[in-house]
């Protein structure tokens, strides 16, 4: 495995992080999730994400069970604040009252005393930024978080965010954006404002949700157990099984075949040629998968390898930030 420094800051982090997103607590049983974080400790992976709204928070608690017993200095934790998690007015959003209390319940989700990392899982235009900023500055103070980030923000929310952390006496070090092959819309403002503002990326979807593995083919139904077969994951990911897309993901085939990767390796050592990408999350099912995707880990693409790339994808890749649903 190959480390990182986020933003920054000195924290350390995987160049593969663990996310459990759709998985833990939905799409996989307890059994083999529990598993694929074993996997994930074994291959030197240390970064794991989540967020309180992943299966309506049971994504935290079957983390936290999958980390019980791991020295606590070992592995960096990360999650997130924003989308609802209850019925109440105040169980959503970023309101300090909902970033304070939403910080307690996934530290006791997560059986850990701290965050290393805690993130609003989107900008809420709702709530005063300084309210908001002040709310996550008083958890570091607390010593309940150890580094604040943000995900999906714009690149002039970033700017704003960073100063006001800093005016706070903290530091905003990360944004976790969606990018990869087929969608690269953060590359424009999103990677500039965050250089020069001291943050990095910690991706997710490198995978296009699974597309970029290629294992969905055009003019074919996804296999059953696959998540684009799930009837609940595969909903998130419609817009990208279109027969143009899959077509022009297989033409990226013969270029992995070249260097010796799978599909997956070959989108995953993509994403991480991105100076300011310090992680890249993977999702898994199974063990297999994890081991897989940790061998991308350390590989670099010359440039004639990343113009075939393009050439291969044509315009199916999303550039513009118009293009983007704000969700």
């Amino acid at each position: 495995m190959e480390f990182r420094r986020l933003g920054r800051s000195g924290l350390n982090i995987s160049e593969i992080a663990y996310g459990n997103w759709l998985t833990h607590g939905g799409q996989v049983e307890e059994d083999a999730a529990l598993a694929c974080v074993r996997a994930a400790l074994d291959a030197g992976i240390t970064t794991f994400d989540t967020a309180d709204v992943y299966a309506g928070t049971r994504a935290e608690s079957v983390l936290g069970r999958a980390l019980e017993g791991q020295r606590r200095s070992s592995y960096e934790l990360f999650t997130k604040v924003y989308w609802p998690t209850g019925r109440g007015r105040n169980d959503r959003g970023l309101s300090r009252k909902h970033v304070i209390e939403s910080c307690h319940a996934s530290l006791e989700r997560l059986q850990t005393d701290y965050l290393d990392l805690y993130q609003a899982h989107r900008y809420d235009a709702t709530v005063p930024l300084e309210e908001t900023m002040t709310a996550f500055a008083d958890l570091v103070r607390a010593g309940k978080v150890l580094y604040i980030g943000v995900s999906e923000w714009r690149a002039e929310e970033i700017a704003a965010g960073a100063t006001l952390a800093r005016d706070l006496g903290v530091q905003l070090i990360s944004n976790q954006p969606q990018y990869s092959m087929l969608w690269r819309v953060i590359e424009d403002e999103v990677v500039p404002t965050s250089e020069k503002e001291g943050l990095s990326q910690i991706v997710w979807s490198p995978l296009a949700q699974g597309v970029l593995t290629g294992k969905y083919l055009p003019g074919q139904a996804p296999p059953a157990d696959s998540r684009g077969g799930h009837a609940e994951a595969g909903t998130t990911m419609q817009r990208m099984l279109t027969d143009d897309i899959l077509a022009r993901v297989q033409d990226l085939r013969p270029i992995a075949d070249d260097l010796g990767l799978s599909m997956a390796q070959l989108a995953l050592a993509w994403v991480l040629q991105n100076p300011n990408v310090a992680a890249a999350i993977i999702g898994a099912t199974r063990p297999e998968q994890v081991q897989d995707n940790v061998k991308a880990a350390g590989v670099r693409l010359d440039d004639d390898v990343l113009r075939r790339i393009d050439e291969a994808l044509g315009d199916v890749v999303v550039r513009d930030p118009a293009q983007t649903a704000r969700g």
